[in-house]
């Protein structure tokens, strides 16, 4: 069982809500595609290794990208990354700091980009 919480991402107007909490602490979006077995397996590989004591309290927000494809959208344009399904990003201070796709996408790699943000 993942200890990993999603917030559901499923309007564009969140991004604003992303974009003000990743000026305290950096945010993750997960782009997933219900419809890709690779989606599916890069999802299950984060959960299963996602430790909440090591993540800080991370935000992390679940975008069904077949359902959402406007957010998904808004999310490539917004952060200036070409769009992929599966797709990690990592928001700080309003901005793209870290995105990978597919198997690249690596819990290990992830933690090293949410690190607290010192005050």
């Amino acid at each position: 069982m993942s200890n990993l919480k999603w917030n559901n991402l499923d309007r564009i107007e969140q991004l604003e809500e992303i974009d003000a909490s990743s000026e305290t602490q950096p945010v993750v979006i997960f782009k997933h595609s219900t419809r890709c077995s690779i989606s599916g397996a890069a999802l299950n590989r984060l959960e299963r290794k996602w430790d909440e004591a090591e993540t800080h309290g991370t935000k992390t927000y679940l975008l069904d990208l077949i359902a959402h494809r406007d957010v998904s959208n808004e999310i490539a344009s917004r952060y200036g990354v070409d769009h992929q399904s599966p797709q990690v990003l990592v928001i700080q201070n309003g901005s793209c700091i870290y995105d990978n796709s597919h198997f690249g996408i690596s819990y290990d790699e992830l933690l090293a980009k949410i690190k607290p943000v010192s005050a």
